[in-house]
């Protein structure tokens, strides 16, 4: 008897564009990138805990002029040591992390299509995303879960144009 296979999830990643931004992640080879500079630990946590190969991924655009979801992706990799952590001209340097014992972890993130921006107002104004978790009052995490009825929701919502 096989185990059975865990179901996909899905999450909400936020990048800044000047940093990686979908074009930048679209142009790389295989249309993906490593998830790089991640410091906060419960972000960390969902990649290295919890993220599987072929989970769904809003790419989302933040710290810019209009942030919002800009594109579809998967998790690409499972987790792996974040070498921005032991590089000293890295502003994600971490001279605490030690290469035995590495504090940071990333996976790889495939685009898969770009959309159209949908705005955080948008976002905002759509009831049936009220409990989203990148709306939430004081969330600052650069990685949420996303639950399959808002991921189902948003697929649809990008696919119109914008209100």
């Amino acid at each position: 008897m096989t185990a059975a296979k865990p179901a996909q999830q899905f999450w909400l990643m936020k990048s800044e564009p000047d940093e990686v931004s979908v074009d930048d992640a679209l142009a790389a080879p295989k249309s993906t990138v490593p998830w790089t500079g991640v410091r906060g630990y419960q972000a960390r946590n969902f990649m290295r805990d919890q993220m599987r190969v072929g989970d769904g991924v809003l790419f989302y655009h933040s710290s810019c002029a209009e942030p919002g979801i800009v594109g579809i992706a998967e998790v690409a990799s499972a987790p792996y040591p974040d070498p921005t952590q032991f590089d000293r001209k890295s502003p994600y340097y971490d001279a605490a992390s030690k290469q035995e014992e590495p504090r940071w972890t990333l996976v790889d993130v495939k685009v898969l299509r770009k959309t159209r921006n949908l705005t955080l107002p948008e976002l905002r104004a759509d009831p049936e995303l009220a409990d989203l978790a990148v709306l939430r009052r004081g969330n600052r995490l650069s990685i949420t879960p996303v639950d399959p009825k808002h991921w189902r929701h948003i697929l649809k919502r990008l696919d119109q144009p914008a209100a």
